[in-house]
């Protein structure tokens, strides 16, 4: 007896002593990452295995957002560059809204996936989407939940407590980043889609087994930009329950005595500033400009050089380089190919 009390003890003090090295190691670990508050240098030092997820994410929101702007006066691509886990845009504008809603819906996207891989110990698959019997008498649908449905509800709760706990001023800039932090990851739950595979004899579909997956990120990409287009300009004002956001109203329109105020819905993106033209290098605003960036010269949209070069003209750069062609396989086992020469033209912005 004595023996058996001696040995668990022993495992105890054994697994206690693995939990204070994990939680030392983490701590270092965490206090290394540039950019973090205290509040999510405690976070990492609870699940360092979420913010390995957490990073992924970041760099998920990074490409789709410089995919989407791409030809764009703003591509998106200096945001990312100052820290591990900020995206600052010193100007409250519609660009801004859209960096911080695709970093939270990147965020609560790979730390959800994560889960469903079981690369975070403290997550798995949603419990609420598993197969059961029916509990109100009705009939047994033709499929049933299984597999490992996506659990979307820690990946949203992570994601809030960890980027929202950078906002600390209290202010309406605070408020606009909250907001849309909250679009952003809100958007991948609803975007979240219902995937089914058959089962039965010789390929019939007698049962169907049913789980919550999510999309490819793209399409969150894509539903995001089109938020961008219809973003909302809001304005702070002060009530009663303290500092809030309201729809600023358009100017040359009618008002009435006491104007009814009107809150920005939770699933629109809103900015406070108008954007900047993007045109010049500005510190102030965070932006590059266009200087050297390529255009189309007889292109249509954002990438025309008229437009993307602000007026001040391109340079044209002929090229001329050899390339493989007409390439051929030669039996056994050898492929052939020609050398060619390609010119072209390019055009960068003066």
């Amino acid at each position: 007896m004595w023996k058996t009390h001696n040995k668990l003890l022993i495992y105890l003090l054994w697994i206690m002593e693995i939990r204070l090295v994990s939680s030392f190691t983490s701590a270092m670990l965490c206090g290394r990452i540039p950019g973090l508050t205290l509040p999510q240098r405690q976070l990492c030092g609870e699940m360092p295995d979420a913010l390995i997820a957490l990073g992924e994410g970041h760099q998920l929101g990074a490409q789709e957002c410089q995919q989407q702007f791409r030809g764009h006066r703003w591509n998106c691509s200096e945001v990312w560059q100052r820290n591990v886990f900020a995206h600052v845009i010193p100007i409250a504008s519609r660009e801004a809204a859209y960096t911080y809603a695709i970093a939270s819906a990147g965020a609560a996207y790979a730390v959800t996936a994560a889960c469903a891989r079981g690369n975070i110990s403290t997550c798995g698959c949603d419990v609420r989407h598993k197969a059961g019997p029916s509990t109100d008498g009705t009939p047994a649908e033709p499929w049933k939940w299984g597999g490992c449905s996506a659990d979307v509800d820690f990946g949203m709760r992570y994601t809030r407590k960890f980027l929202d706990a950078r906002e600390l001023e209290h202010d309406a800039r605070t408020l606009m980043n909250l907001h849309n932090n909250r679009a952003g990851r809100t958007l991948v739950k609803k975007m979240l889609r219902t995937d089914c595979k058959c089962h039965g004899v010789s390929g019939s579909c007698v049962m169907k087994t049913c789980w919550k997956s999510l999309p490819p990120f793209r399409l969150i990409g894509d539903k995001l930009m089109q938020k961008y287009h219809k973003a909302k300009t809001v304005q702070a004002v002060r009530g009663k329950r303290g500092l809030r956001l309201v729809i600023s109203r358009k100017h040359g329109s009618a008002r009435p005595a006491k104007p009814a105020l009107v809150w920005p819905k939770r699933m629109e993106l809103i900015y406070l500033e108008a954007s900047p033209n993007y045109c010049e290098r500005s510190l102030q605003t965070g932006t590059l400009g266009t200087v050297g960036r390529l255009c189309q010269r007889n292109g249509h949209g954002s990438q025309n050089c008229d437009l993307l070069c602000c007026g001040r003209g391109h340079n044209t750069q002929h090229i001329r380089r050899s390339k493989q062609c007409r390439c051929q396989f030669r039996w056994c086992c050898q492929v052939e190919c020609e050398l060619c020469d390609e010119s072209y033209e390019e055009f960068t912005c003066k």
